[in-house]
């Protein structure tokens, strides 16, 4: 059995638009749903939703009849949660609030095995390597494993060069909002400063040859980081557009409800 190309990072690499989408519902169905519509990756979060090993294993199962690349993020950059979610079958990490470039080198060391200078633990049988039968595994999976880094705080900010100077990073994250709470503008990504801020971190990112990546639900905002430069672009997530579609589909019968009130009254 041949090991599984990457294409994601093959894309963001040759600079190819990859839009995605966050799922956060910690669902199989939702995942499967959602990774045949078309996007070009779909990130399935367990830092700030309530999903863990077992439950993204399914999640990675049901997303192999769609055709997204599917990226996870970890809780945090731990080299114990990464070798899990490796295991598992993850070939696209998003590691949380690397800070500096001493995290960000820790967080490639995690996806490594001791021959490639890394800190993962070798697991014989693993998801990953379909269990023990994929031809080469364990002598080239870092090949096709993408660790990206998020840069989300004022002092990450400052160290974006030495960060995507790291060898195995292959994009930087920006994160608007945890980055802005940091600018005392929490829940605000859309101000004035905060996005001069993340205009300027995409323009350093692109200038160090890394691709730079986003999550922003706002439409115009996508749309204007994308411009600046971002490759990988996630322009909402699976809560909200459960939200804004139950909001549409209960205001279509507004009218029904308020002339029934009426007559009711």
């Amino acid at each position: 059995m041949q090991m599984k190309k990457n294409k994601f990072k093959q894309a963001i690499s040759a600079g190819r638009l990859q839009i995605g989408l966050w799922s956060s519902l910690s669902d199989t169905i939702s995942v499967e749903i959602l990774a045949a519509s078309g996007f070009d990756w779909l990130l399935i979060d367990t830092e700030h939703a309530p999903n863990e090993i077992p439950n993204v294993v399914r999640q990675l199962q049901a997303a192999e009849t769609g055709t997204a690349s599917m990226v996870v993020r970890p809780a945090w950059n731990d080299t114990v949660l990464i070798k899990r979610f490796l295991d598992a079958g993850a070939q696209t990490l998003l590691i949380p609030m690397v800070q500096n470039a001493e995290e960000a080198k820790r967080a490639v060391a995690s996806t490594r095995y001791p021959s490639a200078d890394g800190l993962r633990g070798f697991a014989s049988q693993s998801r990953a390597s379909a269990y023990g039968r994929m031809e080469g595994y364990f002598q080239h999976a870092h090949e096709e494993i993408c660790v990206l880094v998020q840069v989300e705080s004022l002092a990450a900010l400052e160290n974006i060069e030495e960060i995507a100077a790291v060898e195995g990073v292959d994009g930087i994250f920006i994160g608007p909002g945890d980055l802005s709470a940091d600018m005392k503008h929490p829940g605000e990504p859309g101000h004035p400063d905060v996005v001069a801020k993340v205009d300027a971190a995409i323009a350093r990112v692109r200038a160090t040859g890394k691709p730079a990546g986003i999550l922003i639900g706002n439409e115009a905002l996508a749309r204007h980081f994308t411009e600046e430069g971002c490759v990988f672009t996630a322009i909402g997530s699976d809560i909200g557009l459960l939200i804004n579609g139950a909001k549409r589909a209960l205001a279509a019968f507004d009218d029904l409800k308020q002339a029934n009130a009426q007559k009711t009254a």
